[in-house]
């Protein structure tokens, strides 16, 4: 005689959100989880936002600086879901949980130091001139 698993427990929640509305309101409260819990990604929010401000002042072209911020946070953001999701699946330590979180991890370090490299290409030179050091 074979055992069910038990039914699902029911949502906590009084209202489960439906829709764009909730699809909008998960994302958010998503990006709070990652705020609040993960200091890489709050470090990488400020070294994004000084970028920013770099380019703002010497007069980059932003657009690089946004798709390498978005590509550096949004790939933050996968580690972090599948660090919880492995987590999840396997409480105690395991060599293939281990090796599926250090692979993400090192997802995001290659994408970081790409990002650092077309930072320097990208502001040394104005830079170097507004500086007056050429």
């Amino acid at each position: 005689m074979s055992t069910l698993p038990p039914p699902p427990k029911p949502s906590t929640d009084p209202q489960p959100l439906r829709g764009l509305r909730a699809s909008f309101a998960y994302a958010w409260a998503g990006l709070r989880y990652a705020w609040k819990n993960q200091r890489n990604f709050r470090l990488e929010v400020y070294i994004g936002t000084l970028a920013l401000g770099m380019a703002l002042w010497l007069q980059v072209n932003l657009v690089p600086v946004l798709l390498l911020l978005a590509l550096v946070l949004g790939l933050e953001l996968l580690n972090t879901a599948l660090e919880a999701v492995v987590d999840l699946a396997s409480p105690h330590y395991h060599p293939l949980a281990k090796a599926a979180k250090d692979i993400a991890a090192g997802g995001v370090l290659i994408v970081c130091i790409i990002a650092v490299l077309i930072g320097v290409l990208l502001f040394l030179p104005p830079l170097v001139e507004r500086l007056g050091l050429w």
